[in-house]
């Protein structure tokens, strides 16, 4: 169980990041606009990928210690692949909201980008 302690800070931090998110846009009169994703919906596909990179490099520590930041680089790199497929029709639209959804989008991603970054960095580091 131990070793699986990242996960359970991920999935902490996550949901104090959406609460903090949406606190923030009630506090700015964004709670009730039509954006092409909820806050739930992208928090819930970053969290879903976050969680998958995060395991798979716990378990690729446990097997191949020597390749868990190769791995994070190819992971990273599949999940920006992902974000773009998520995005495309954020840019597409033509929403007057298209500004404040990118920027809401982008700001998800550098927080999931960096709660992962400090995880791989620890498990690299054997302080889990």
């Amino acid at each position: 169980m131990k070793n699986y302690k990242p996960l359970l800070l991920l999935f902490v931090a996550s949901l104090v990041l959406l609460a903090v998110h949406f606190l923030v846009f009630e506090l700015i009169g964004f709670g009730q606009k039509p954006f092409r994703y909820s806050l739930v919906e992208l928090y819930g596909f970053f969290f879903a990928c976050s969680f998958t990179i995060v395991f798979i490099l716990i378990n690729i520590k446990k097997k191949l210690k020597d390749s868990v930041g190769y791995a994070f680089m190819f992971l990273t790199s599949l999940k920006m692949v992902a974000c773009y497929f998520v995005l495309r029709p954020i840019l597409q639209s033509g929403s007057e909201f298209i500004k404040t959804d990118k920027m809401n989008f982008f700001i998800i991603f550098a927080l999931f980008l960096a709660i992962e970054t400090i995880v791989t960095i620890r498990i690299l580091n054997n302080k889990q």
